[in-house]
Parts: C-alpha cells; sequence; structure tokens
C-alpha cells in the first residue's frame, strides 16, 4: 500500500503539516509506503492548462498522485476554505490521477473546527472522483498543540486522527480487494 499526504500550507510550523507529519510516522510505523507532498517546500506555478508539462514539480506531484492507492489532503481554514496553494495543486489533477481512490481531508483552523475547508476538500474531490472517506480530521484552538515528539499534545486529537487514519486505510484495502475480483 502507498498512501500520499499533500501539506497545503505556505506557513513553517504550520499545525495542518504536523498533523500529516504525525499521520506519516503512523504509517512508517505500519510499514506503509508513504510519499510526502510539502507544497511549501515544492512551488508550483499558477495553474493554467497545458503547463503540467512543464514544470518538473507539477509532474512530481501528478505522479506520486497517480501511483497512491489512497491520498490524505492537508490544509489550514483560510475565510471558510482550502489554502489558495493546495487548491492550485488540486487543479493540476484530474481523474486519471485520483478517480476510485480514498481520500481522507484535514484542516487546521484558527477557531474549533475547519468544517467549512473539509466541506469544500470533499467537494473537489468528488469532482476529481476520488472517494472521500467517511472520517475527516479538524484541528483549532485548543487542540492543535503538537509535543517535542512530534504527537499532538491532545490526547482526544490523538484518537481522533487514529481513528481516521485506520478508517482510509481500512477503505483502501477494501477498495484495493474489490480492484483484485474485478
Amino acid at each position: 500500500m502507498n498512501i500520499t499526504l499533500i501539506a497545503g500550507s505556505n506557513r513553517t510550523d504550520a499545525a495542518s503539516t504536523n498533523v500529516l507529519r504525525y499521520i506519516e510516522r503512523l504509517l512508517n510505523a505500519r510499514r506503509i509506503a508513504v510519499s510526502f507532498l510539502d507544497l511549501r517546500e515544492m512551488p508550483l506555478p499558477f495553474f493554467s492548462p497545458g503547463a503540467e508539462s512543464l514544470d518538473p514539480n507539477v509532474r512530481s506531484l501528478q505522479q506520486s498522485v497517480a501511483n497512491a492507492d489512497g491520498l490524505i489532503l492537508a490544509t489550514p481554514e483560510y475565510h471558510g476554505s482550502v489554502s489558495g496553494l493546495l487548491k492550485n495543486a488540486l487543479d493540476y489533477l484530474n481523474g486519471t490521477h485520483v478517480g476510485g481512490k480514498p481520500v481522507l481531508s484535514v484542516s487546521a483552523a484558527g477557531g474549533p473546527t475547519g468544517v467549512g475547508s473539509l466541506t469544500h476538500l470533499q467537494s473537489i474531490v468528488r469532482n476529481l472522483h476520488g472517494i472521500n472517506c467517511p472520517e475527516w480530521i479538524s484541528v483549532g484552538y485548543g487542540t492543535n498543540g503538537f509535543g517535542p515528539d512530534g504527537a499532538p499534545s491532545d490526547e482526544g486529537t490523538r484518537q481522533r486522527i487514529e481513528t481516521a487514519l485506520a478508517n482510509l486505510l481500512d477503505l483502501t484495502r477494501t477498495l484495493a480487494l474489490k480492484a483484485e475480483t474485478v
């Protein structure tokens, strides 16, 4: 199994990226292959049809997503929606990259929850023909702290992350089994 994680924040030490780093450690501990794409470190040009063939970062994004069995997308919530950085990256993808793959959405908000960004992310995933995981992860003030070991300081947040990740992995396995029988 190969899971691609895409961090959509342009901020150093962003809570949404920290959640993905924690998930990456959980996946590594389960010996699951991980591809981590930090869009802050992987600049993409503004989307323009045809530009994907010109930029090596765009090609890397598309290849990593196409090779994944499942995806985890993380964004900060800005004005009730996803970051422009993540939206720009997702504009370079289509159904040939995402179609039929399970996707877990993650949001970090300045308020209690990032429901607006999660709802928008799930809509984008549907339009890319991905399969939204029935769980999502939202961290907000009071639950977005991380300890020196990189784990969330809030026990409830750790449990939510582990439950959502287990659901994504179960969905990924189920879809892989169905694909083998077809």
